[in-house]
């Protein structure tokens, strides 16, 4: 299997951004780490190695993203409104920077966005926000309101809200979206969402899986036994729904 190693100095960042690839050819899969994890997590966890004869056969190039969750949603020492723009900055990064490097590298026009846990909620909400960008979503055992107070998990934003927090949180802005020009691209998009029946998100996946029904939104919505809420299942789903 063909692994690469990349990194340079991020103009919207202004920091050092690494990321690992591995394949030689396929579909462009934007691999999102889970909170607050590096770009090899996915590695070390075996989450790669499950999906080897499909990169091996060419059919899909994984792209391994590093995270800056520690410098926006995790970074309790500036603002919620700072927390936001940096986020803002990341999204940038991904479109402006590593977008158009992953289209020099494989001129394939599928692109995937993928993600566990907090990855699953940079996937979707980069794919809904940019549906244009990309042709499928897989989102595992994601939250998609970081403003939601739940067990173990704060309200990422200490209850402070602003237009930037509100355009970025999917169970947010889906439902009131009422351009029809806008909601037909999203409606070409191939989305998968996957949760654990006992994991803390399912009722916020429940949600938005009845609003992409309100909205005519076609997806796949599936519930897993447990938590699911580990590498052990995302090796699994991803597997099932690459």
């Amino acid at each position: 299997m063909k692994r690469e190693y990349h990194k340079w100095i991020s103009g919207h960042l202004k920091r050092e951004m690494e990321f690992l690839v591995f394949g030689h050819a396929g579909m462009p899969v934007l691999f999102f780490p889970t909170r607050t994890a590096r770009f090899y997590d996915y590695e070390d966890w075996k989450v790669i190695e499950s999906v080897r004869d499909k990169i091996e056969r060419g059919e899909i190039q994984i792209y391994c993203i590093d995270s800056i969750d520690h410098e926006s949603f995790y970074c309790k020492e500036v603002t919620p409104a700072e927390r936001i723009q940096r986020h803002i900055q990341f999204e940038k990064y991904i479109l402006l920077e590593l977008l158009p490097f992953v289209k020099y590298n494989n001129n394939h026009p599928y692109i995937i966005a993928a993600g566990c846990s907090l990855g699953a909620y940079h996937a979707l909400n980069i794919a809904f926000r940019h549906p244009l960008c990309f042709n499928k979503v897989l989102a595992m055992s994601g939250r998609y309101d970081l403003t939601l107070q739940m067990d173990f998990f704060d309200d990422l934003f200490d209850g402070f809200r602003n237009e930037d927090i509100y355009f970025h949180m999917p169970s947010q802005y889906i439902p009131l979206i009422n351009d029809q020009h806008y909601l037909n691209q999203i409606r070409k998009l191939d989305i998968t969402m996957v949760i654990g029946e006992e994991d803390t998100f399912l009722e916020n996946n429940q949600q938005l899986h009845e609003t992409f029904y309100r909205k005519h939104i076609h997806h796949q919505f599936y519930i897993w036994e447990g938590e699911a809420h580990k590498a052990k299942y995302w090796k699994e789903m991803l597997r099932l729904y690459l």
